[in-house]
């Protein structure tokens, strides 16, 4: 896929390197790509220029591109980039980086914006993963489409620990999307077995969140859309 990433901070270069590492073509676009930065992602396409200026967006041609990762660290800059993205330029995917917790609720479909990465809610999630076997814990939000991903470990306890992925009643609108065991990330096919400790990954509405929780964990505590906003 043709990628670009819009700054060239610590955190757009990770990505564009990840990136580039799994064979995607990246064009990294910044204001000040000086000397060092750019000869930490020498395999990338660099371009000199405000991302906000119509003007750099066409001499990048931007409407070549798959995705754009806006990933500054300005929410500002974040959001114009992906409304003129989708707007004027017809992008398929637009990911922004949040910095600020408080400006989170703009980073909507109404501004472009596909996916929101905020750090902070990111971060929580990764903690509470980490502690909290058997519960569910929101990932990410993708704001086209109101749908989330979601985790739970598998506990002990689950009714559905020792059966069929076929035997999982989903509630509707939910998509079981991969198991992680033991460092590998298994295709959910119908006859793979769940076994204690397996992280499975979902997509679902936010009403679903509750009856997916209860179904997989009927120790849980009953959640409501809202209860991590």
């Amino acid at each position: 896929m043709r990628i670009a990433v819009i700054g060239a901070g610590s955190v757009g270069r990770s990505i564009a390197r990840e990136l580039i590492h799994n064979n995607h073509d990246v064009l990294i676009i910044d204001q000040e790509p000086d000397p060092e930065r750019t000869a930490r992602v020498p395999a990338a396409d660099w371009l000199l220029g405000d991302a906000c200026e119509l003007s750099t967006l066409v001499q990048a041609r931007l409407n070549t591109y798959d995705h754009v990762v806006c990933a500054t660290g300005d929410d500002k800059v974040n959001l114009v980039v992906s409304f003129l993205a989708k707007t004027e330029f017809a992008v398929a995917r637009t990911v922004a980086r949040v910095n600020n917790p408080r400006n989170e609720w703009l980073f909507n479909d109404s501004w472009g914006v596909d996916v929101a990465v905020s750090t902070p809610r990111l971060m929580t999630a990764l903690v509470e993963e980490a502690v909290a076997v058997g519960d569910l814990v929101r990932l990410f939000e993708f704001q086209q489409g109101n749908v989330h991903m979601v985790e739970l470990t598998m506990p002990d306890s689950s009714p559905y620990v020792g059966r069929r992925v076929g035997e999982l009643p989903l509630p509707e609108d939910t998509a079981m999307i991969t198991i992680l065991r033991d460092g590998r990330a298994l295709t959910p096919v119908p006859d793979e077995m769940l076994e204690v400790g397996d992280e499975v990954l979902f997509l679902c509405p936010p009403e679903a969140e509750s009856a997916l929780a209860l179904t997989l964990n009927p120790d849980a505590q009953p959640r409501t859309p809202d209860d991590e906003d």
